[in-house]
């Protein structure tokens, strides 16, 4: 008779529960996924409105060897069930003085001869500049902070490298501490410490290195939308036999104290198990899902009462009839305002939404998102303060009347820019952190879980290893962070402790 395979259960259908859940059925584990809504994917999901589809989550892919070596891993190379395609320009920023750049993709020539072309030579210096340091940073970053498991400060202490290491990332130093004179580069590097749900004022300097992979590693688009890769994520698992159950919700996650022995489902069922994965936000799996005092884990509630959560996103899925005129967008459009400090004030601060908010606007030349020739699918996203009914911690985004105020004010702001929109309307849907909340029980409605708000914020970050035996995190409120690619890298770490656990 052939042994019994060890069971692993998953808590959550998103891309780090699924990656984790293939890599382990590989791997000889019988591996069941329990999602409490009724579809796959979490955040990472292409959505049909009518004619129109929407890529309501990530819309773009940078890191794609993440997960073309989780495809390569469990199977079958990624190109065979999902085809990436470069996005050039990666981006397309413009500004209220009227002056716009577009950054090549995959170019760092290009982008600096875009820069010197539309700010002059000594702004495409600066530029160099930064992303010469962003490089530096990567390459010290990538294998203790982003490729492992970050077990502890000690653990960093270790490395014969520390004082080199420590001199190039500079965890001292925030975004702000870059030299910048011109002020349009200012607004597009603080933008990357937006990607990780943070605010440019006090989050690392080391996030200047998301521009440098961004500009190494390329932005990929892929062909029908983003969520073809949480489908091609799904098919893999079941391909490998992992079962799921949809439509369950997980009530608690059951214990000795010290070790993990199962869960136990809304419907009551308890199914004893003494390996959890848990793809659920971290807060919840700490405060919520482990109930009672438990000394093993107070560390880590401590430390995530201490991180800032990270900020939301208020979206507007635009479907829109032909045009006579072309639109001049780019797949990737960023507008930003007259003062982009404000945001950062207004949602921080004063935790309202922002008076006159940067602008990102999605418009995929991808003619598999739209059911007929010559309509467009654009997805525009702002920046939100978390949402939160008491308005102590947020701003509550129940109010329909000022969302649909909120969303017209967004629309005026694109027409002023001399984008066309009303004319061509034929579909709007308005999202909110509310519903964002609602849909995949993100707390507050918060994008990335934590922010990387603060030089400790790594640290703060939930461990993909338990201290409570047997329980794992992974996605994006764990280490190393939120972000498709850091999603499929945490997959991998978790699988790896697991399978590691059991060799050993």
């Amino acid at each position: 008779m052939s042994e019994a395979k060890e069971k692993v259960l998953v808590i959550g259908a998103g891309m780090g529960g699924m990656c984790a859940a293939a890599r382990l059925a590989r791997a000889g584990y019988e591996v069941t996924v329990f999602e409490s809504s009724d579809r796959h994917g979490g955040k990472c999901r292409t959505e049909w409105v009518g004619n129109y589809a929407f890529d309501t989550g990530p819309s773009l892919l940078t890191l794609p060897a993440v997960y073309r070596d989780f495809f390569q891993r469990t199977g079958e190379v990624m190109g065979r069930v999902v085809e990436l395609q470069p996005v050039s320009p990666s981006f397309d920023y413009r500004f209220t003085d009227g002056s716009a750049v577009r950054f090549a993709n995959l170019s760092r020539k290009e982008t600096l001869a875009a820069i010197e072309s539309s700010f002059g030579l000594a702004s495409a210096q600066e530029w160099d500049q930064i992303m010469r340091q962003a490089e530096s940073m990567w390459d010290v970053s990538r294998e203790p902070f982003i490729e492992s498991e970050l077990r502890s400060m000690l653990s960093l202490l270790k490395r014969p490298t520390l004082l080199r290491d420590l001199r190039i990332i500079s965890p001292w130093k925030s975004l702000r501490d870059f030299k910048v004179k011109d002020l349009r580069l200012r607004n597009i590097l603080d933008r990357y410490a937006t990607y990780s749900g943070s605010d440019p004022r006090v989050a690392p300097a080391v996030l200047a290195s998301i521009a440098f992979v961004e500009e190494a590693f390329g932005a990929w688009h892929i062909k029908g939308g983003v969520g073809k890769l949480a489908d091609a994520v799904y098919q893999r698992c079941l391909d490998r036999g992992v079962k799921f159950e949809f439509n369950v919700k997980v009530s608690q996650i059951n214990h000795d104290g010290n070790s993990t022995t199962g869960i136990t489902l809304a419907d009551n069922r308890k199914i004893d198990s003494s390996i959890v994965v848990a793809n659920a936000d971290a807060t919840a799996v700490y405060n919520k899902l482990i109930t009672g005092k438990v000394k093993k884990i107070r560390k880590e509630r401590s430390n995530l009462a201490k991180a800032d959560p990270s900020l939301a996103g208020f979206s507007l899925l635009l479907g829109l009839r032909p045009s006579e005129s072309e639109t001049g967008l780019s797949h990737h459009n960023i507008f930003f305002p007259e003062n982009y400090d404000a945001e950062f004030v207004d949602i921080f601060d004063r935790k309202k939404p922002v008076a006159d908010p940067t602008i990102y606007l999605c418009a995929p030349r991808d003619e598999s998102m739209v059911k007929h020739p010559g309509h467009e699918a654009w997805f525009v996203l702002v920046n939100a303060p978390r949402h939160d009914q008491s308005g102590a911690d947020g701003f509550d985004w129940n109010d329909s009347d000022f969302n649909h105020k909120y969303a017209m004010q967004i629309i005026d702001s694109l027409e002023a820019r001399g984008i066309a929109i009303r004319d061509r309307l034929e579909v709007l849907e308005i999202r909110t952190p509310a519903d964002l909340e609602r849909s995949v029980s993100a707390p507050g409605g918060a994008i990335y879980g934590t922010s990387s708000n603060g030089a400790r914020s790594a640290f703060m970050r939930a461990k993909n290893r338990s201290p409570l035996k047997g329980l794992y995190c992974v996605g994006g409120s764990a280490h190393p962070g939120g972000g498709l690619p850091l999603v499929g890298l945490s997959a991998e770490i978790v699988a790896q402790a697991i399978v590691g656990k059991a060799s050993h």
